[in-house]
């Protein structure tokens, strides 16, 4: 009997230490995920004052810019059409841009931009065009394409001026 009390007490002993090695592997993961919600839920930042900026900062930080717009000359251009018939397109756009002063960067950049406007309608095809997912294709392609065009060249000084969105007045497909 005596033997058995000892193997009892031993296994009290182990079965009391795995409880400690639980806590204390489960505190620290207790610890982060409460530090983790407090941080995502808003409430620990403004505490550790990493919250909003002052008042006074804030005031002397810049108000945001109205948008400025360059206005793109039309373009017609016949597309890739299958058949005899040729297709063409004419379209109106405008470029938003970052601010008003890269108007005159843009404007020196004007034949190279309509070259890669140009070339790119030729390409495509009169199917590619149709529907809101196809002028939104056209729109991001003539944005990759317009801020490739306004770059400065390369070793220049000189900031690259940013087209944000190409806005489309006028899409005509006949």
């Amino acid at each position: 009997m005596a033997a058995a009390a000892e193997a009892a007490e031993e296994a009290a002993a182990k079965g009391g230490g795995g409880r400690k090695r639980l806590i204390l592997l489960a505190l620290p993961l207790l610890l982060a995920a409460a530090g983790a919600g407090l941080w995502f839920g808003g409430i620990l930042p403004p505490l550790l004052g990493l919250g909003r900026a002052p008042e006074a900062a804030s005031a002397q930080a810049e108000a945001p810019r109205p948008p400025a717009f360059f206005d793109m000359p039309e373009i017609v251009t016949n597309l890739n059409a299958p058949g005899r018939r040729p297709v063409f397109v004419k379209l109106r756009s405008k470029l938003e841009i970052a601010r008003a002063e890269d108007a005159a960067a843009i404007q020196l950049a004007l034949p190279r931009l309509l070259d890669l406007f140009q070339t790119h309608l030729r390409e495509m095809r009169p199917e590619e065009l149709r529907g809101s997912a196809g002028t939104q294709r056209l729109r991001e392609e003539l944005l990759a394409r317009a801020n490739i065009a306004v770059a400065p060249p390369a070793g220049s000084a000189q900031p690259a001026p940013r087209v944000l969105d190409v806005l489309f007045l006028e899409i005509l497909v006949q």
